[in-house]
């Protein structure tokens, strides 16, 4: 099924869904764009709603992420799901992120078809708690969700509590009815707000990397080192089922030493990931803040070729200047 919606910047956007159903790029089918020349552009084909193309070149990835630098999406064409028959929802600490990333990649391994799997380390559990009353263990933690028919979901939540159990992780804390999921997700959702007020009077400076399944432990648990050894307060959490984790660091940003070494921590978590074959944003997109980071990751071909469509679609600059790449 497919619906058509108006859709502010799509790659801002990508769901904690991703276990299933994929990121918001793969559910995007179409798009409106208004080109910079006033033009209107439909993506997919003037009348096109066909679940899969082969038609030229693939416009519509091309614009999801484009961070409004080549035109204006007014409309979106997005893949629907029914919704599933039965859905659990779980929570489970354990002793360390070494752990808990593990029983996410062995549960990712294991093919078991979860929706949600959602990594918060110590820090992001102590603001949870405080900002939204759950009273779970300050521990690094995962919440899952496991949907479908009812066997289904109860084969799935077996063999996810036996690889966490493999992992030293706690029993699971089910929530089976809607009230109980929302509050659950909501509390995951509040995160950022969560965060702040660890440490009331400072600012969020988010970042967020993503790297291949396989290189996700190594990865997070060098960058949580990092940020230990900063002194900065800094919450981790991860769409852990993709590869994706975000940290906040909390820094006061008049003072320029703080808000330099944050600065620098973005860099090195960025060149951590990169070096990993990942990417330096799996989310946020590059802005202003990661057009260096950018070039080293594309290199001087694929930041050429961009610059070429940029020109090509947008000769005088007006749309989102300044961002993505240096014109």
């Amino acid at each position: 099924m497919h619906q058509c919606v108006a859709w502010p910047p799509l790659e801002h956007l990508v769901p904690m869904l991703l276990g299933r159903y994929g990121t918001m790029r793969e559910n995007v089918l179409g798009l409106q764009v208004v080109l910079p020349d006033g033009l209107i552009l439909h993506t997919s084909g003037l009348k096109g709603r066909a679940k899969k193309s082969s038609a030229g070149y693939n416009l519509t990835s091309l614009f999801v992420g484009s961070e409004g630098t080549l035109g204006f999406i007014t409309q979106a064409t997005v893949k629907l799901y029914s919704i599933p028959e039965a859905v659990i929802a779980a929570v489970s600490s354990f002793p360390s992120v070494k752990a808990a990333i593990a029983t996410t990649v062995e549960i990712l391994q294991a093919s078991i078809p979860i929706a949600r799997i959602e990594f918060l380390d110590e820090l992001s559990m102590d603001a949870a708690n405080r900002y939204s009353k759950l009273g779970l263990p300050v521990a690094p933690t995962l919440f899952m969700e496991f949907s479908g028919s009812p066997q289904s979901v109860e084969e799935q939540t077996v063999m996810a509590k036996l690889i966490a159990k493999e992992n030293g992780g706690s029993d699971f804390l089910f929530e089976k009815e809607q009230e109980g999921r929302a509050r659950l997700w909501k509390a995951r959702h509040q995160w950022y707000y969560a965060g702040l007020a660890l440490r009331p009077g400072k600012k969020g400076f988010t970042t967020d990397v993503c790297v291949p399944i396989s290189k996700l432990p190594d990865v997070l648990l060098e960058t949580k080192r990092d940020l230990e050894m900063s002194m900065i307060t800094a919450p981790i959490i991860g769409h852990v089922g993709d590869g994706n984790f975000h940290s906040l660091l909390l820094i006061d940003p008049s003072n320029s030493e703080e808000l330099q070494m944050a600065k620098d921590l973005g860099v090195r978590m960025a060149r951590r990931a990169m070096a990993a074959g990942g990417t330096c944003t799996g989310e946020h997109g590059i802005g202003r803040g990661k057009m260096e980071l950018l070039e080293e990751e594309m290199g001087p071909v694929g930041i050429a070729l961009m610059r070429r469509i940029k020109d090509a679609l947008d000769p005088y600059h007006i749309m989102n200047p300044g961002k993505v790449i240096h014109c």
